[in-house]
């Protein structure tokens, strides 16, 4: 497909639901982790792979909370032949995230498949438990730690699927100031700085296993109206809303900017058990498919693209060291 085909190639995207992407397969025997089960993307990410038939892990923060919200993973599991289960995990917290991934490691129980689901998006400033920008240190340091821990588990074969967003083009990765002592602190910079360190990551995880025939790759799921805005009032939303339909209209896009739940979580499942590895393997995808790179300075949120800081090999292994000595922990 050319990119003149692109406003077609996206609406046909943005419209695949998971049911859709997973249509007449099956996944008997496929050993699943996702982050983030409590609520929106993560619960439908659950639900899609154990309706056919595949074993999911699910990790959350409140573990009642996912217990309640995952009803219909459990109810799906029974008609679809997969198996569910929660696991406690904290990402704003080492201890925690060590803790969970130790349990696993025990288990020496494999995987075919690691979804990094969960985060926060344009939350106040503030710490984690171990003092990092909470964004950056939930978002990308938290998974850092937990994914490499868990990463002897993963099959030859198997896959990591790293969620990022298009708002990594609101900022690259400040490796001198991560956790904002000298910058002045904006929500939507310390969010695009910790999407951008979720894409390097999966380009530098991918490096590291690709040997194996370990695949890893990014993926932004679209706009979806779920708990990760609840730090953003109406009319901040309303009016981020105008400014990307007037900015997609001038792009001569139709203006359209929310995805359904389904919808949202599609590009993760195909990313994990339907695209070719080798297609997806240190990529940024969206809407189905692997996603171009785009170098203007000024492109609307929700118009496709990467920009090519987020995909630079060297970028992502200096964003790997300084990961590794915030965390103290070689891997």
């Amino acid at each position: 497909m050319t990119r003149s085909d692109i406003n077609r190639e996206t609406v046909d995207g943005f419209e695949t639901t998971t049911d859709q992407v997973l249509a007449g397969r099956r996944l008997d025997g496929v050993r699943a982790f996702v982050t983030g089960v409590s609520a929106g993307l993560g619960v439908e990410t659950a639900r899609a792979l154990v309706a056919h038939g595949a074993h999911v892990i699910g990790a959350a923060r409140d573990l009642a909370k996912a217990e309640r919200a995952t009803a219909a993973v459990r109810e799906a599991a029974k008609e679809g032949g997969g198996t569910f289960e929660i696991v406690a995990l904290d990402l704003a917290d080492l201890a925690s995230v060590r803790a969970c991934a130790d349990a696993l490691v025990k288990r020496a129980d494999p995987f075919d498949l690691v979804i990094a689901n969960a985060g926060v998006m344009a939350a106040p400033f503030g710490h984690t438990t171990n003092g990092f920008e909470t964004q950056f240190g939930t978002n990308h340091l938290g998974h850092f730690v937990l994914v490499n821990r868990i990463a002897p588990l993963l099959r030859d074969g198997g896959r990591l699927v790293s969620l990022a967003s298009s708002g990594h083009r609101f900022s690259d990765v400040d490796l001198d100031d991560p956790n904002f002592d000298r910058t002045p602190y904006d929500p939507w910079m310390a969010y695009g700085r910790s999407k951008t360190a979720n894409i390097l990551f999966a380009v530098a995880f991918d490096h590291r296993h690709k040997d194996r025939g370990i695949r890893a790759t990014a993926v932004h799921p679209g706009g979806i109206q779920t708990e990760l805005g609840r730090h953003i009032g109406r009319e901040e939303i309303q009016k981020m809303v105008d400014a990307i339909n007037a900015d997609l209209v001038a792009e001569g896009k139709t203006p359209r900017i929310w995805k359904t739940i389904p919808q949202g979580a599609a590009t993760s499942i195909w990313a994990g058990v339907v695209a070719d590895a080798d297609a997806v393997g240190g990529k940024y995808c969206e809407n189905c498919h692997v996603s171009h790179i785009v170098a203007e300075a000024k492109i609307s949120p929700v118009s496709e693209g990467v920009r090519p800081y987020a995909l630079d090999l060297e970028h992502a292994k200096l964003l790997w060291a300084k990961s590794e000595a915030m965390v103290d922990e070689r891997f």
